[in-house]
């Protein structure tokens, strides 16, 4: 059975920010990927505004699994987040990251989702997901370049193969 996923990505939000990863990608994947996704592009960088906009879409249209990706300016890789992290809680995705990274040369496994609107919306995404039996990941995508862009898209592919064949 073919799964429902949502992709989201973020706007930027830095003045030398010209563009962001994650929607960059999301752009490549729009053009190659060869099964149906949804998308929310650009969603705000904003504490309480990109949890909101992203759960409402995900109410609206209730996919299988939720995929939020956000831009990682120091990273080299595409980096699977174990779990996000608000005040003294924490909260962990249900999915397998290690199987979806397996054998992957550009993704990793990564248990710090950062302290920045990433994380917020990773661990109020996590709390929603969990009470309706939904897979749930965040993804940090590296600055794109000519030398990396391919690999990565190529394993953001395989990433989005693998949860639709686990979940």
């Amino acid at each position: 059975m073919q799964k429902n996923i949502l992709l989201t990505s973020f706007a930027t939000w830095k003045p030398h920010h010209i563009t962001n990863s994650s929607d960059d990608m999301l752009g490549y994947i729009i053009n190659s990927y060869k099964k149906p996704l949804h998308y929310l592009r650009k969603v705000p960088v904003d504490h309480e505004q990109a949890p909101k906009k992203v759960l409402e879409k995900f109410n609206e249209l209730r996919p299988d699994i939720l995929v939020c990706c956000g831009m990682a300016e120091k990273r080299k890789k595409l980096n699977l987040e174990s779990r996000a992290r608000l005040g003294e809680k924490t909260i962990e995705t249900g999915v397998d990251l290690k199987k979806l990274a397996k054998g992957l040369t550009m993704t990793r496994v990564s248990h710090d989702a950062g302290k920045f609107v990433c994380n917020t919306l990773y661990f109020k995404a996590l709390i929603h997901m969990k009470k309706q039996s939904h897979g749930c990941v965040f993804v940090h995508v590296p600055v794109l370049t000519t030398d990396n862009v391919e690999p990565i898209k190529s394993d953001f592919i395989s990433v989005l193969d693998r949860l639709a064949e686990i979940m």
